[in-house]
């Protein structure tokens, strides 16, 4: 079975982090979001992934040399201009040459949806696509698609104004796809799959879509970047962490390979060559590979990339520190801030709810 995952964009709502890095490629609690996505396709028999590519390809060729991730073939389809994400997802296919019904999935999204109950629900209707669908508090940010019952999608309403949504349950980013969708979707322009493709088989009453009430996040925004990590390291979303890790009475997993001399509250995450100085207090967070926590530092939900510093006296707070970031002495980072990798923050300030950038 053949799946293409969709991370051509640029990942504005997470910068600072993605000036230099696509979002898939950063660490989601020791692995990075691009390989949970993986992993959770080749549970379900997918043998062989499409990257569809536009921004910073590189940096996957870089991180993925042999064209594996474990035991799943990489094929890289990319884009020479933004397709949009009809456009990319026809592209993708015609570059590797699928011609079989096709799994299609975010590369933003996290989740359980159970793929091979959909791929089952898919062949039983017959329809041309079939979308797994999820239940969320404010379906105003996304796509809301109300269905008979039959499961025949109705309507597909991209982003309602608050209040007006006729269901809560909006497009979850996963979709199977019969191979003759290609051939609705131009290929001499930009075409989105929600608002072009979608539409237009509800017209033809060819598309079906099923809800679960399973974990799902989009992680592409700092808010829910940070809360998938947590929720991975607190057991909530049942996504693997690093094989050598390992977790005590109280819930924290940790690298045999790190060095902790501080204090670590539940539920914490603690990578390898980590080093946490007497004196420090982790609580909720995620420390990763070859991070600093220096002497009387609090870290508290929050999420500290690989080889960034913490140093003596600082506090993190509900926030997101960068690779090889550097938070000097009494520093105060809190409520939402986000540092990007490799900057430097002035000793002994607060930033509060800001993006710094390098």
């Amino acid at each position: 079975m053949k799946a293409i995952i969709l991370v051509g964009g640029e990942g504005t709502r997470l910068r600072p982090l993605t000036l230099d890095t696509p979002k898939q490629m950063l660490e989601v609690a020791g692995i990075s979001m691009l390989e949970r996505v993986v992993s959770r396709l080749a549970y379900f028999g997918v043998t062989e992934v499409v990257l569809s590519l536009g921004y910073r390809p590189d940096v996957f060729f870089e991180a993925y040399p042999d064209g594996y991730i474990h035991d799943v073939k990489l094929t890289y389809a990319v884009e020479p201009e933004p397709l949009d994400t009809a456009g990319a997802i026809r592209f993708a296919a015609n570059e590797s040459g699928i011609d079989e019904t096709m799994i299609v999935v975010n590369g933003d999204v996290l989740s359980d949806i159970p793929i091979d109950h959909l791929l089952e629900l898919h062949r039983e209707r017959g329809g041309l696509a079939t979308i797994a669908l999820v239940p969320v508090t404010d379906p105003s940010a996304f796509g809301v698609v109300p269905t008979d019952n039959d499961g025949r999608v109705t309507a597909f309403i991209e982003k309602p104004p608050p209040g007006a949504a006729p269901t809560n349950y909006i497009n979850a980013g996963t979709y199977v796809l019969d191979p003759t969708v290609l051939d609705l979707i131009a290929g001499n322009r930009r075409v989105s799959i929600e608002k072009e493709i979608f539409p237009l088989l509800v017209e033809k009453g060819e598309l079906y879509a099923n809800g679960y009430g399973c974990y799902w996040i989009d992680a592409g925004t700092p808010k829910t970047f940070l809360q998938v990590s947590l929720d991975i390291v607190e057991g909530k979303f049942s996504s693997p962490l690093p094989i050598s890790f390992e977790q005590d009475d109280k819930g924290n997993w940790s690298c045999p390979h790190s060095v902790v001399e501080g204090e670590i509250l539940p539920c914490s995450y603690i990578g390898h060559n980590a080093y946490l100085a007497l004196g420090s207090v982790v609580e909720a967070s995620v420390i990763s590979d070859n991070a600093h926590i220096g002497h009387g530092a609090s870290v508290k939900r929050s999420v500290i990339l690989p080889g960034a510093k913490v140093h003596s006296g600082a506090t993190v707070v509900n926030s997101i520190i960068g690779q090889n970031a550097i938070i000097p002495i009494g520093a105060a980072i809190l409520d939402g801030s986000v540092i990007s990798h490799r900057a430097l923050v002035e000793e002994g300030s607060t930033i509060t709810g800001q993006r710094v950038p390098t």
